[in-house]
């Protein structure tokens, strides 16, 4: 959508990425390249992030990985409640439209600020489409140009590949319920360790869910077949070893609960939830000697 407006040269005042902190590593790639190419064109770009200000379980977060993990659940969307995209996208870009001057300026003026929305003209996305279109928002103008254009990601692809740029996979986290089993096999061990890490610290309280992709799909009227656990289909696709899986699932929970009740304990400066992820990716599977780890406990002082 942006390399074809940009090309047209109609006016783009501002880009902005939201960065969740559970991007795949080939969209994180992407951003530092298609920032370069908007910057040689005059188009200014920022990445944005959610801050979190109360944090109802410590430690503190600032990921959407570090909050599944620090509250003990799955996303949303695994529960059928939606996206996380109100929290984690849209919030923090319209945080930082507070701020710029020019949106500013054409609110005191009680003018709108056109948003560009990337949804394309596919029948999954004429259902969000819908969704949305008769929303009247006092602040946004929502344009959806690749919906005027009739174009799909097929031809968002054709396009950023005739500009030159790197055809990036479509921007998600990866560990959404949304994902597709091909998309799972593609993603490095690290992230597939991550994602039994999320389904087994979530277990205990998951009733109706199997786990990240919710229910299994029996792959009737065309579907693609796959259980309601991505940590099944791991298993079940040999994507990571089955010691691996159950030494993750069975010992890195109690080691962050461990952890995460000092962290609430201590009386000292409290440290947040990526100095616990940092130890758990080093060990890279093997979490049963976590706890040992000079760094993990480091500064945490017990209340008397």
């Amino acid at each position: 959508m942006l390399v074809e407006l940009v090309e047209r040269g109609e006016p783009v005042d501002q880009v902005l990425f939201a960065d969740v902190g559970a991007e795949k590593r080939e969209t994180l790639a992407f951003v530092p390249v298609f920032r370069g190419w908007l910057a040689e064109r005059g188009v200014p770009s920022a990445i944005v992030r959610y801050a979190p200000k109360n944090f109802k379980n410590w430690p503190a977060y600032r990921t959407l990985t570090e909050n599944l993990l620090t509250n003990g659940t799955l996303p949303g969307i695994a529960f059928g409640r939606g996206t996380c995209s109100q929290k984690w996208k849209a919030a923090p870009q319209h945080a930082w439209a507070r701020t710029w001057p020019p949106a500013i300026a054409a609110w005191a003026a009680g003018r709108r600020v056109v948003k560009l929305i990337g949804y394309d003209a596919s029948p999954a996305d004429d259902r969000r489409y819908r969704a949305v279109q008769s929303l009247d928002d006092p602040l946004y103008e929502h344009r959806y140009p690749l919906r005027e254009w009739g174009w799909r990601r097929d031809d968002c692809e054709r396009r950023i590949a005739a500009a030159g740029l790197p055809v990036p996979p479509k921007s998600a986290c990866f560990y959404c319920t949304a994902a597709r089993p091909a998309e799972i096999r593609g993603l490095p061990r690290a992230q597939l360790r991550q994602i039994v890490l999320i389904e087994a610290r979530a277990k205990p309280r998951l009733r109706n869910v199997e786990g990240l992709w919710r229910q299994t799909v029996k792959g009737a009227r065309g579907a693609t077949p796959r259980p309601g656990s991505m940590t099944a289909f791991i298993r079940q696709e040999g994507l990571l070893d089955p010691a691996e899986i159950e030494a993750i699932a069975a010992l890195a929970p109690r080691s962050l609960l461990r952890w995460q009740a000092a962290v609430a304990q201590s009386e000292g400066a409290r440290p947040e939830m990526a100095r616990w992820m940092t130890v758990f990716d080093a060990f890279a599977g093997d979490p049963g000697d976590m706890d040992s780890a000079p760094s993990l406990y480091a500064g945490l002082e017990r209340r008397s």
